[in-house]
C-alpha cells in the first residue's frame, strides 16, 4: 500500500512551492519522497522531479500543433495522459516499494470540478497501483480579505471535493503575505474552520463592486422586459401594417413605444405565422399573401 498527496489549486496558489517544501520536510522526518510533475506548463521546477509529464507531452508542442490556447492545451494534455496511463504506471512502479508520492497537478481549476480527465487518471492509479491519496487543495490566503472572493473559494473547494471523491484538505497558502492586504474582519480561525458565514453579510453589503447588482430598479427591469418581448415576438402581436413595417421593427433598436402599441391580450409569434404561410403556399402565392397580410 502506497500513500501520497494530490496537490491542486488555482494558478498562483503555490502548488509547486508547496511540493518543494513538503518534500524537504518529509525527507527530514525520514520518508523517501518522489515528486511527480503532471503540469505540462510548469517548466521551472525547484524540486528534484522523479517523473515529469514533459517526457510524455509538452504544452508548447500541443498549442503549436493544434492551434490551442493554454487552457485548451492543458485539457488536451490531461486527455492524452489518460489515454497513455500505462506510461505513468510504468514510471511509478519502481517507486511503489518505499516512496511517499507527491503529485503536482496543473492549476487550471476546470480540470478538477468540470472535466473528467484528471479524475480518471487519479482513479486508474488508485485502482491499479493500490494508492491511498489525499487531495490537498491550496487556496491563496489573500482571498480571506475579500468576503466575496472567500465565499467563491469555498464553493470551488466544495465542487472540487465532490468531483474528485477523495479525502480532501483545504490549505490556506501564502499566509505570511496576508497582512499586506489589510486587517481581516475576523480572526484566522473563522476562515480556516469556515464558521457561520452569515457574519460576512455585513461586509458583503458594504462592497461597492456589488452595489449596482443589489437592487432591481424599474428602469432596468423595464429594459429587460422590452428585450425579452422583442426576442420572443410579443411586441409584434399588436402591429397593424404591412410585412415591410414588421420587418423594419424587427431590425430596429430594442426601445419600444409601449404607449403607442399597448400590450395585446394574447401573445403570438408573427414569425411562426410567416413560416406557416410559406410552408403551406406555393412560391408565387407567397408574394401575394405577404404583400397584403395584416398582423393582428
Amino acid at each position: 500500500m502506497v500513500f501520497g498527496q494530490v496537490v491542486i489549486g488555482p494558478p498562483g496558489s503555490g502548488k509547486t512551492t508547496y511540493c518543494n517544501g513538503m518534500s524537504q520536510f518529509l525527507q527530514l522526518i525520514g520518508r523517501k519522497v518522489a515528486v511527480i510533475n503532471l503540469d505540462p506548463a510548469n517548466d521551472s521546477l525547484p524540486y528534484e522531479c522523479a517523473i515529469n509529464i514533459e517526457d510524455l507531452i509538452k504544452l508548447s508542442d500541443v498549442m503549436n500543433e493544434h492551434s490551442l490556447g493554454p487552457n485548451g492545451g492543458l485539457v488536451y494534455c490531461m486527455d492524452y495522459l489518460e489515454k497513455n496511463i500505462d506510461w505513468l504506471e510504468s514510471k511509478l512502479k519502481p517507486l511503489l516499494k518505499d516512496h511517499y508520492l507527491l503529485f503536482d497537478f496543473p492549476g487550471q481549476v476546470e480540470l478538477f470540478f468540470l472535466h473528467a480527465n484528471a479524475k480518471n487518471v487519479i482513479e486508474k492509479l488508485i485502482k491499479k497501483l493500490n494508492l491511498r491519496l489525499t487531495a490537498v487543495h491550496l487556496v491563496d490566503a489573500h482571498l480571506c480579505s475579500d468576503p466575496g472572493k472567500y465565499v467563491s473559494a469555498l464553493i470551488l473547494s466544495l465542487s472540487t471535493m465532490l468531483h474528485l471523491e477523495l479525502p480532501h484538505i483545504n490549505v490556506l497558502s501564502k499566509i505570511d503575505l496576508i497582512e499586506n492586504y489589510g486587517k481581516l474582519a475576523f480572526n484566522l480561525e473563522f476562515y480556516t474552520d469556515v464558521e457561520d458565514l452569515s457574519y460576512l453579510q455585513h461586509d458583503l453589503d458594504q462592497d461597492p463592486r456589488s452595489a449596482k447588482y443589489r437592487w432591481m430598479d424599474k428602469e432596468s427591469v423595464g429594459n429587460l422586459v422590452k428585450l425579452i418581448d422583442k426576442s420572443n415576438g410579443y411586441i409584434f402581436a399588436s402591429i397593424e401594417g404591412s410585412v415591410v413595417e414588421f420587418s423594419k421593427i424587427a431590425a430596429a433598436p430594442v426601445d419600444w413605444d409601449y404607449f403607442r402599441y399597448p400590450f395585446p391580450h394574447f401573445s403570438f409569434c408573427a414569425m411562426c405565422l410567416l413560416c406557416l404561410l410559406i410552408s403551406l403556399t406555393s412560391r408565387h402565392q407567397c408574394s401575394d399573401i405577404l404583400g397584403s397580410i395584416q398582423l393582428v
